[in-house]
Parts: C-alpha cells; structure tokens; sequence
C-alpha cells in the first residue's frame, strides 16, 4: 500500500509564485529573491479556522508535502485539515481518544500515523492512511493504539525521518523511550529501549537527516544532542546515556554575580539539520549550529518589523507564562532562512535568518578577563562556567514579521513547508492562519491592525460566533480572563533572579556531574557523521 500523499496531491507550488519564480534550472539565489520580494511585507493576511472550544495547544503539518494540519488542545480533540480545499472551512477528519489536554502532535515519516501525547501520560497512534482515500470522513476515529509507558505528562513525540513505526517520545518523568512498532508488543518497555534522565524531558527531535541522531532538552535547562547507538541497548554498550554534543545553555550579566540556566522547553531542528532552535522560559529562542556548543543568535524584538523601536509602553515578545513552540521555515526554498515562535503579547513572530557564516562573523566571544574588564552594560552572553569565556551570540532585534489575528498568548507558531503560509494558535480556540498573498486557502482578508491589550477586556463588543454554543463562549471568556490575571502577576520575570544556577565557582563541573564537563573525543563516530554532513 503507498501510504505517500504526495502519489495524488495536487500540485503545491508556492501560491502566486508561478509569475515571479524562473524555471527551477535557474540559479536559487532567484527563487529566493522572488519569495524575499512576496515576504517584503511579512505575512500580512489571515484567516481564523474555527473548531475547537477551547486551548489549542497542539499543531503539526503533514509530512512531504504540507496538505493537512492537525491541531489538538484542552478541548480533547484532534481535527485535521485539508488545505487543499477551496475555501478551507471546517475539519475533514477528526480523531477522539486523548482523556486529557493535548500537548503535542507529530505524523510519521510518510503519514503512516498520527501521534498525540499530553497530560493524560499516554501516546495515542492513530491509522492516517485512509485520509486521501477519504479526506471528509464524518466519523471520528479511535486510535489504533495505546502506550502506557509514561508516568508523568508527555512532552514530545519525535517520529523517525525514514521509518514509519519508530519514534521517540518524551516525558516529564524523566524517561526518554525508543519504540520501534516492527517488534512484538509487550506490557513494558524493554529497559534497553529506556533512558532515564534526573530532570523532566521538555522535548524530543529526531535529526532529520541522520538517522541515529536526536536532540533532548530538560526542565534543568539542559540541551543535547544524542546518538541512538550509544543512548539505547544493554547497559554495558552504552555511553554517556548517548550524549555526543551539549550546548551553551547558561547565561550570564554584569549585574548579577551568577549565571542562570533557563530552562529550555522546547526545540526542534530545520529542516536540513544543520541548526537546531531552542525555546526558552523567561528568555529568548535561540539559534545554535549542529556542532558548534555555542549559539549562533538570539531572536529578540525590541524592534518592530520595519525597524523602529516597539513603542514605549507597548508589549513585545516575552515568553513567561505558558509552554511554546518554535519552528524553522523556507517555503519552497533549499534552505530554512525563518524561526517562528509564540509570545505572550498575543503575537507571533518570524524572524529572517541571516547566512551561517555571517552570524558566525557577528558572535563575540571573550575571555573570562575580558568580560570581567568590560562594561557590556546590559549585554547577555553564554558561559559554561562561571569563571569561563564569554559567548555573545548575534542579535536579531528586528523580525521579518509580527503576526496579530489573536486575543490572547499565541504558543505555537508552524511555518508551512512549501507554501508561503504560517499557522498559529495558543490560549484561543481558534487558529489563525497567516498568508503572504490573498489567495490561500480560498481567500483572506488583512489582519487587524490592532491587537487587544492586556488592559482591555475580552469579548466586550464581541459578538458571539455562529455556531458556538453560549456555554462554550462563556468558558472561553473565563479561560482568557484566567491567563490574563497570571499574565499580570507574572510579567516579565527576570530570568536571573529565578532560574540561578548553583554550579561550582571554578566551574569544572555543574550540579549535574562531571561528565557533562568531559570534551568528546576526536573518534567520536557521530562527530565524523556530522562532519560529513557539514560539508
């Protein structure tokens, strides 16, 4: 059976680039100057797909080629959606089974499955292959599956690049947990397919190019990029539970004598593998290469898209209050130059990712001396130690775009893969979904210019939507009303003051043990898969 989408899709070209686009034998420094030309103005246009009736928590693109969304949240459940009707207006499917809020959605390698996960510690396996037999299914479907291999909430669901039944998942009870659907099932997990770890995983990513490579963040802050081959098997074969790179997490400031450790609750690579985004709590997303320890850049927008300094008095992107998600874009280009990502000033942002080597040319790394002779009032950097060198990454202050379309925090942010589209959703029931042209999806409109303030009460003046019923509406207000009193207690927390990190002053190791202080070795296997790779 081909389970490929791709084997009847129509054609997905990025919409109203038919005109502006060469032949595809032409140099990719045009194609990219077409899709800079339609991004000039960001993603401009939305339209809001209305289903659920309550928190959207979860969005995931079918894999290949894009052609359906699902989303999931506190409402229990799954809708997909066919973007490739005309006009997209209701789910063509739906999945039930979650018995608690939904944290994350994935689809396999070739859309094989449909994977949920979420507080009710169980990873859902739901049958996706008779969805391009029949996309307007009226029915929703149960799973095929349940795990019950979590004691705590899920927190990611990582499916193989190429294989279709393997998948990672990880939890918040510490446990990271390869499932390969080829082998027999059994009550439990056999420990060799078993990492325990001493913090809560926040997110799991298969690399999507080389198959044995996965990266990890945790509540602790700490992120890493592990191998399959150390990390899984009998104990006695494996190493470093898999670890092979750890990245430059901690930061540090003139104006407090510690450094902190944010913790990082999520991440995810672009598509090419080459970089790795991470979201952190009551910081910014930050950029790292694949191999480099140090980040690249750090997005921020004390600036808005044109250049200006944001308004004094008016909120931009902070991330305090609730779980966020990231993404890489490059819609129909070779190579992913957007990262989007969720914010609490009921925006989402997209910032335009300047050339490896160029963000590379605008790091600044100094000695402990240095760093300690200087000024640098009000300057950020990396250090792994507290008496270590100091990394201060690029600064990317001005997005390429701040989207609005939302009344409330925006938590997951998706750039699609080939056409010139983003979707976003969070605290709202609604997801909104943001295009570059009119065109999409059977027409948008322009995005309101004003995005409400914290101040300003929800739903006064707002009529409620037809087919919504009184008691949903209701709820809805009561859940904004909710995060918006959490948004005033907690503000702006200053990373510093509540996330220090008690590591030994001569900072040969951290509160984690000596081994994360250990450098790799030359021969590293993954090392010189990796080196290939860069090439």
């Amino acid at each position: 059976m081909n389970n490929d989408f791709s084997s009847r899709r129509r054609p997905v070209l990025i919409p109203n680039l038919r005109n502006h686009i060469p032949s595809p034998r032409r140099p990719q420094s045009q194609r990219i100057q077409a899709v800079e030309a339609l991004l000039e103005h960001g993603f401009p246009y939305s339209r809001k797909l209305t289903a659920h009736t309550s928190c959207v928590n979860a969005l995931a693109f079918s894999s290949l080629d894009g052609r359906f969304l699902a989303s999931g949240g506190d409402d229990l459940k799954i809708h997909l959606w066919d973007l490739h009707e005309e006009p997209v207006s209701t789910p063509c499917w739906s999945f039930t089974g979650p018995r608690k809020n939904i944290f994350v959605l994935a689809f396999s390698a070739h859309n094989r499955w449909l994977y949920s996960g979420g507080v009710d510690n169980t990873v859902l396996k739901f049958d996706a292959t008779q969805l391009e037999r029949a996309p307007n299914a009226q029915s929703p479907r149960s799973p095929e599956l349940r795990l019950y291999d979590h004691d705590d909430s899920i927190r990611g669901i990582a499916p193989h690049a190429v294989q279709d039944e393997i998948f990672l998942t990880g939890s918040e009870d510490g446990r990271i947990i390869l499932h390969d659907g080829r082998v027999a099932p059994t009550a439990l997990p056999r420990a060799q397919d078993r990492i325990q770890l001493a913090a809560e995983v926040t997110s799991v990513q298969f690399h999507p190019v080389m198959e044995h490579v996965f990266a990890t963040s945790e509540s602790s802050g700490r992120v890493c990029l592990r191998d399959t081959r150390m990390a899984f098997g009998p104990l006695a074969q494996r190493t470093r539970e898999g670890v092979v790179q750890i990245y430059n997490t901690k930061l540090s400031s003139r104006s407090f004598p510690h450094l902190c450790n944010p913790e990082a609750s999520s991440i995810v690579f672009n598509h090419q593998g080459t970089q790795l985004g991470v979201t952190m709590l009551h910081y910014f997303p930050t950029i790292y290469a694949l191999t480099d320890p140090d980040p690249l850049a750090v997005c921020s927008a004390p600036n808005l898209p044109g250049g200006t300094p944001v308004p004094s008095g008016e909120r931009t992107y902070v991330n305090s209050c609730t779980m966020k998600h990231g993404s890489f874009g490059g819609p129909g280009l070779d190579a992913d130059a957007l990262y989007a990502a969720g914010s609490d000033d009921f925006h989402a942002y997209i910032w335009a990712l300047p050339p490896p080597a160029e963000l590379v040319a605008r790091r600044t790394v100094l000695s402990h001396a240095e760093w300690d002779a200087g000024e640098h009032s009000g300057v950020v950097a990396f250090a792994e130690r507290l008496t270590g060198p100091r990394c201060v990454p690029a600064q990317l202050h001005t997005p390429r775009a701040r989207l609005g379309g939302h009344a409330s925090i925006c938590n997951t942010v998706l750039v699609h893969p080939r056409m010139l589209l983003a979707a976003s959703a969070g605290v709202e029931a609604d997801i909104v979904v943001h295009g570059a042209v009119t065109s999409l999806l059977g027409g948008m409109q322009p995005t309101p210019a004003h995005t409400r303030q914290l101040e300003e009460a929800w739903a006064e003046g707002v009529d409620r939507p037809d087919g919504v019923e009184e008691l949903t509406w209701l709820d809805m207000q009561d859940t904004i009303h909710m995060f918006d009193a959490i948004l005033r207690e907690q503000g702006e927390a200053d990373v510093f003051r509540i996330r220090k990190w008690a590591g030994r002053s001569d900072g040969e190791s951290d509160s984690r043990g000596d081994s994360e202080g250990e450098e790799l070795g030359e021969d590293d296997e993954v090392d010189d898969e990796m080196g290939e790779s860069r090439g």
